[in-house]
């Protein structure tokens, strides 16, 4: 089958081990199914595993991707939770989790293969390009906001790095929600197009805020770190879950911190049934995922060299006709 996968791993040009070509179809293994994939989503996951971050030499060839909607053997519309390992299901009682393409052969490809538990129904009010934007960027900001920060309608909430899939999905889950949503960018076409998913205020990096904010979606890191921290009301929660730009910032201000008593959250994926709640905020709100780019299958690369530049505003989707 035609599949776009890890070759080579080049921590300093990532895109150099990116693959296109045939690679073997999964095979049958019990408590498992085969998704014939109808579309796939790009994450920042897929080129920190180019450079080697959580996927090993020694797994190579890896077929990327960890999202995906698409069809199973019934012909049922699915959507799929790539997180592997998080119950025990189709695996050993003892294995760690892991996201596909971390152990397990990924979606960009014309099929993929999941423990039958990681399996959920496609919503009919969703595209399958919709629903395959929703497991990693938008689970992950959906369990950022409602589960670790904990907000509640009419809380704010800072958003850093508009554009990116993790920060575009909290502007509009945040919206939706009834929070006071602001938001950063260095781009002003991002930070115009933060407005328009409904921030009530887009600014600069490191700028000053109009309030200080009940909580922060960080996902930038290093360089955005310190003002996260400063943006933040007394006892307020900044949520990380990740950090581009990296992970050691100049200030950790860890003297407002624990002065101000704030939070710092570490925030990974989500869990099945989050991403349930998701699909039926989504299918019943008529919120839906920001698109930046649709490509076919075989013009992977074009997306992974837009999303390595930065240049996209939310997801970048890769389609099987």
């Amino acid at each position: 089958m035609f599949a776009v996968y890890a070759a080579r791993i080049d921590r300093d040009q990532p895109l150099t081990g990116l693959e296109l070509g045939e690679r073997p179809a999964p095979e049958a293994r019990p408590g498992w199914s085969t998704i014939t994939v109808r579309a796939a989503s790009l994450n920042h996951h897929d080129l920190w595993s180019l450079r080697g971050v959580g996927l090993p030499e020694d797994k190579l060839p890896m077929i990327l991707g960890c999202d995906a909607a698409g069809v199973d053997a019934d012909g049922n519309e699915v959507v799929l939770h790539s997180v592997i390992g998080q119950t025990g299901h189709g695996v050993g009682p003892d294995e760690p989790r892991s996201i596909l393409t971390e152990r397990y052969q990924g979606t960009f490809a014309e099929q993929v293969a999941v423990p039958t538990w990681n399996i959920l129904p496609k919503p009919k009010e969703l595209s399958f390009a919709e629903a395959a934007c929703l497991p990693t960027a938008w689970l992950t900001a959906y369990r950022m906001l409602f589960t670790n920060a904990g907000v509640r309608p009419g809380d704010s909430v800072l958003v850093q790095g508009a554009g990116g899939g993790v920060a575009t999905a909290a502007i509009v889950l945040g919206k939706a929600a009834g929070l006071r949503v602001f938001a950063t960018s260095r781009d002003e076409a991002k930070r115009k197009r933060a407005l328009e998913l409904g921030a009530v205020e887009a600014v600069e990096p490191g700028a000053r805020l109009p309030q200080r904010v009940d909580a922060v979606i960080e996902t930038v890191g290093a360089a955005t770190w310190s003002h996260s921290v400063k943006s933040l009301r007394p006892g307020g929660t900044l949520v990380i879950s990740g950090a581009t730009s990296g992970d050691r910032p100049s200030h950790a201000e860890l003297t407002r911190i624990f002065f101000l008593e704030l939070k710092v959250v570490g925030s990974t994926m989500g869990t099945k049934g989050e991403l349930e709640d998701l699909l039926a905020f989504c299918a019943a709100t008529g919120v839906r995922p920001v698109i930046d780019e649709e490509l076919p299958l075989d013009r992977a690369r074009e997306g992974f060299e837009r999303l390595a530049s930065g240049e996209q505003f939310g997801k970048i989707v890769l389609t099987n006709s």
